[in-house]
């Protein structure tokens, strides 16, 4: 969060879940909703359909004693969630600027006061907790605390790992920062992001061919293997990515 945050909430009442299934069913099929539904500790403020989100991308981490580290701790519920759903030896780290939050400290969740948007707190906290598997970006939702967050902690995420950035409607809103189709807004960076995903074909175009500006392969171009986007969510999975390769077989049906 950011003490220049404007007092808007970026989350508004909303309801609703993906594919049309019951509460109770999708509740049963999904633990983190489940868990929310039942919750009688500390807050948690969530789109509703962010759970499926979740459990799409973080399931193959539970119970695998991930280092997790989530901007934005405001009441301290969702670090508790996370705690429970990730499972013993999960080690949950949060981020908020109230230094209120700090005293929502308990075992295996530990919290860091600071300004996601100060690039120099950001370092010194990649040097203190050290690698993460997944991050989660639910602090302040201005454009500049969101590229400065991915600039510089999308290195700390392990491969295999998951880079998650939510609630990013706020792109779309003047008083975060951003606009529609405004250059500055972190969904119009993010968009430049698949063009460096791609850079493998950029970099080995044929000859003649001209795109304007060299895309090189880079450090996010060997490890982006996807980008996901949702309403208000862009996901990042990350691995270890070799340069494509193209192959034939069989036998050719004419010349």
């Amino acid at each position: 969060m950011n003490s220049t945050q404007p007092k808007v909430s970026p989350k508004p009442n909303g309801n609703g879940t993906a594919c049309n299934k019951s509460d109770h069913e999708a509740s049963a099929a999904n633990p983190l909703l489940d868990y929310f539904e039942k919750n009688d500790k500390r807050l948690i403020h969530k789109w509703m359909h962010y759970f499926d989100i979740y459990h799409r991308h973080f399931a193959a981490y539970r119970n695998q004693q991930p280092r997790i580290l989530e901007f934005g701790v405001s009441h301290g519920g969702s670090l508790q969630m996370w705690k429970e759903y990730f499972g013993p030896g999960a080690k949950i780290h949060g981020v908020d600027l109230n230094p209120q939050c700090q005293d929502l400290e308990e075992d295996d969740i530990r919290i860091f006061i600071g300004d996601q948007e100060d690039r120099g707190f950001l370092r010194e906290l990649a040097e203190t907790i050290g690698p993460v598997d997944i991050l989660i970006d639910d602090g302040g939702h201005t454009m500049n605390q969101q590229i400065a967050t991915f600039e510089e902690l999308y290195p700390l995420v392990a491969m295999p790992g998951v880079y998650l950035a939510e609630d990013l409607h706020t792109s779309y809103w003047k008083g975060f920062g951003g606009g529609v189709r405004k250059k500055a807004s972190f969904i119009e960076y993010s968009k430049r992001l698949i063009d460096q995903l791609n850079a493998w074909h950029v970099y080995r175009r044929p000859t003649g061919f001209s795109l304007g500006d060299r895309i090189e392969v880079d450090a996010l171009t060997r490890s982006a293997y996807s980008m996901s986007y949702y309403d208000s969510v862009f996901v990042i999975e990350k691995a270890e990515i070799a340069e494509p390769a193209h192959r034939t077989t069989g036998n050719k049906s004419f010349d």
